[in-house]
Formats: C-alpha cells, structure tokens, sequence
C-alpha cells in the first residue's frame, strides 16, 4: 500500500515562505503524478500545483508566482515552496500521488497565515 507523508506545515506571517515537502513509500514504481492540493475551513478541496509525467507542472491561478512545485521521480518526492504567503493560503494541505488509475493522499499539514 502506498503512504504519502507531508512535512513543512507551521505558522507563518504573510509575506512570508514556507515549504512543504512529501515522500511515498510502499512502492517500487514512481508515481505518475504528484500534486498538492489544500481545503480551507469550510470550502472544497482543490489542487494547488502539481507535476504530471516528465515534468509537465500546473499551477492555480491564485497561486501562480509565488509558489513552486518540484518532485524527484527517481524518489517519489515533491516539494512545494511557498512565497509572498497570504492569509488565504490558510488551510491543510494535502500530498496526491498517482498510480496507474488509483490516487494515493497523505494525512495532510496544516499552514496558517496570520499576523
């Protein structure tokens, strides 16, 4: 079974960065894709960045220039560096990873944005 493991989370001031990190494990095949996705108290979940294939990267639109998203396919890993961070970007954010058609999703980290 795969197990996805987010680390990174914490309190930080906006304007501020922050950077997520996620490691699968429970597999001897690299993932297709890895995403980070986040839900905010009282509002769906809904993807944040994520790397497909050899490299092709997406971004939301409210996210796009202040956050990066990178993964090492050799390692199963993805790392979200986050910037210029907002209080909007408070939620819990989720590592994705996909296998063939089955979506993995880790426990999840929380990131609050406050003054």
């Amino acid at each position: 079974q795969v197990q996805l493991v987010e680390s990174g989370g914490g309190w930080v001031q906006p304007g501020g960065s922050l950077t997520l990190s996620c490691a699968a494990s429970g597999t001897r095949f690299r993932l297709a894709a890895m995403s980070w996705h986040r839900q905010a108290p009282g509002k769906e979940r809904e993807l944040v960045a994520g790397v497909i294939g050899d490299g092709i990267k997406r971004y939301a639109e409210s996210v796009k220039g202040r956050f990066t998203v990178s993964r090492d396919k050799a390692k199963n890993t993805v790392t979200l560096q986050m910037n210029n961070l907002n209080t909007e970007d408070t939620a819990v954010y989720y590592c994705r990873g996909t296998i063939s058609t089955s979506d993995f999703w880790g426990p999840g980290t929380q990131v609050n944005v406050s003054s």
